[in-house]
């Protein structure tokens, strides 16, 4: 399978066919039980009445008792002695607090054990259904100890056996004209007939019973049939549970292979070079995130193969200029008439060849800085010894331009002017921004700074005419000239701004323009944290 969604719906529905099978078992499991519950609560007061009444009889009168007992319930009885019985110990233990074990022996038959009172003796049957000999016989051991009370203290002593005993079913007794009986039903109790009729439901069955030389009828039920759970239902029920949870699998999976789709389309015109492809951002998801970072790396690559394209065409340009000056020189060499006019050449042929020496420098830096961060080595830097290096480096190169250093402020919590930036290519930024003043300035160029106790400032300011609001932005875009005729006669070639930004973006800072307040000229300021992370 190719698609990921593929394997995700067949995963699903192997998952679902198995909880289905798993809940089929777990259905076949939950019957036997309940079975089994079943069949203890129906015969548990019964066979603990039994027991308990065959406890201080003889063994002549036990078999007597058995034998009769038999008769009534439809099955064979008999005792057994504790020792003999096939039973572990979780078993016993329960027939020795007074529980009746019913015990599977066949798909439709069981065992059922009752322990005699305090005696090592058992009462076994073997059964094949709780059928309603169950109900009679269950009539007759009540009414049997029943007769030994007056009749005005059988509903109490009822009610007694039915909490010892803990019968699976509702006891009651009440009077013949109080029964749910028709006519004919009641004619049979009053004679002394045991009568079954259909509760209202039709789902059970109540066992009727008179006590003679008694106002009472004793009542027995409701008797519920024991109706296991089908397992055609819970395959339906399961069928149509599974296909509502495969929809909704469905429906919350489709959406996000709709979008990994767009995706991978926006990948495959990219690659086929249509570089302006993007991805709808729905969502602040994974896949929302996923796609917003792939326009960002898209951005970025377009905006990079635009530099690379906008820099080998600038590149070319500024190549020209110099190149035909110094063919020129050459040629004007072999026809100068005197050692001073080829001298004149020849220092133009060096400015020539120095311009083009700083063009290749200016493009490995700005390329070096562009591919990534590079290695930085942040170290204690004294703003104020640096400001003054650079005044001592550029001021000369133009006479007629003043490089003064400005009014300053240290750190407030005794620092002085240290910061932790790379030496390195600070030097480098602020080299290139007092150079582009002093181009521009008509006669004053100041730096400053201020150490603050986050984050550090370098200002440098000039008297120049400054550079539209408009373009403040615009100004750090690599080989961008807002006047070229006036960026060609005073020098540069548009990278040094560009260089500028790049090396603050590594001190995580960031390059601005404003208008000098003081000196009505451009301000280019620097402004990154004072402390390296």
């Amino acid at each position: 399978m190719n698609s990921i969604f593929l394997r995700i719906y067949a995963g699903m529905l192997a998952v679902l066919v198995l909880v289905a099978l798993l809940g089929v078992g777990a259905l076949q499991l939950l019957n036997d039980v309940r079975v089994d519950q079943y069949r203890e609560r129906l015969a548990q007061g019964t066979f603990r009445l039994m027991a308990d009444n065959l406890s201080p009889m003889t063994d002549v009168e036990r078999r007597r008792a058995v034998t009769i007992w038999g008769r009534l319930l439809g099955v064979p009885l008999r005792i057994e002695a504790l020792e003999s019985a096939d039973l572990d110990g979780r078993m016993r233990g329960s027939l020795r607090r007074g529980q009746v074990l019913v015990a599977q022996t066949g798909m439709h038959q069981a065992r059922i054990f009752s322990q005699l009172s305090e005696q090592p003796l058992l009462l076994v049957a073997d059964v094949q259904q709780v059928s309603e000999q169950l109900a009679r016989a269950t009539t007759f051991l009540l009414i049997d100890e029943l007769v030994r009370y007056p009749w005005d203290e059988q509903p109490r002593r009822l009610k007694a056996l039915k909490e010892d005993k803990q019968f699976g079913f509702d006891l009651r007794l009440v009077r013949l004209d109080q029964a749910d009986l028709d006519p004919d039903q009641r004619r049979r109790v009053d004679e002394g007939d045991t009568v079954m009729a259909l509760g209202r439901g039709g789902d059970s069955i109540h066992v009727f019973s008179g006590i003679v030389d008694t106002p009472w009828v004793l009542e027995i039920g409701p008797l519920y049939q024991m109706n296991p759970y089908p397992v055609q239902w819970l395959v339906l029920i399961g069928a149509l549970g599974l296909s509502l949870i495969g929809l909704m699998v469905y429906l919350l999976v489709r959406p996000l292979e709709q979008r990994l789709s767009d995706l991978e389309g926006a990948a495959t015109r990219i690659a086929s070079g249509r570089l302006d492809a993007r991805v709808p951002t729905r969502g602040t998801d994974s896949v929302g995130r996923l796609a917003a970072a792939f326009n960002a790396m898209a951005e970025h690559l377009q905006r990079s193969l635009s530099i690379q394209r906008e820099m080998v065409r600038a590149v070319s340009h500024e190549l020209r200029t110099p190149v035909a000056r110094l063919r020129f020189g050459l040629e004007m060499i072999g026809d100068a008439p005197n050692e001073a006019a080829r001298r004149k050449y020849m220092d133009g042929m060096d400015s020539d060849i120095q311009d083009l020496d700083k063009l290749v420098d200016e493009m490995l830096t700005y390329a070096r800085l562009e591919q990534g961060a590079p290695a930085l080595n942040f170290q204690q830097v004294d703003l104020a010894e640096l400001i003054d290096q650079v005044i001592t480096e550029l001021a000369p190169l133009r006479a007629s331009v003043t490089v003064e250093h400005g009014p300053s402020r240290d750190a407030l919590d005794g620092g002085g002017a240290w910061v932790e930036a790379e030496l390195r290519y600070l030097h480098r930024a602020l080299q290139n921004l007092v150079s582009n003043a002093m181009r521009h300035a008509e006669s004053r160029v100041r730096i400053s700074y201020q150490v603050g106790a986050q984050r550090c400032r370098l200002d440098v300011e000039d008297d120049g005419p400054g550079v539209p609001e408009e373009a403040w932005e615009r100004i750090f875009t690599p080989f961008l000239r807002l006047d070229d005729s006036r960026t060609r006669a005073s020098g540069g070639h548009g990278l040094g701004l560009s260089i500028v930004r790049r090396i603050t973006y590594w001190h995580s800072g960031r390059a601005q323009i404003s208008r000098s307040e003081a000196l009505g000229g451009a301000c280019f300021s620097l402004i990154w944290p004072r402390k390296q992370g």
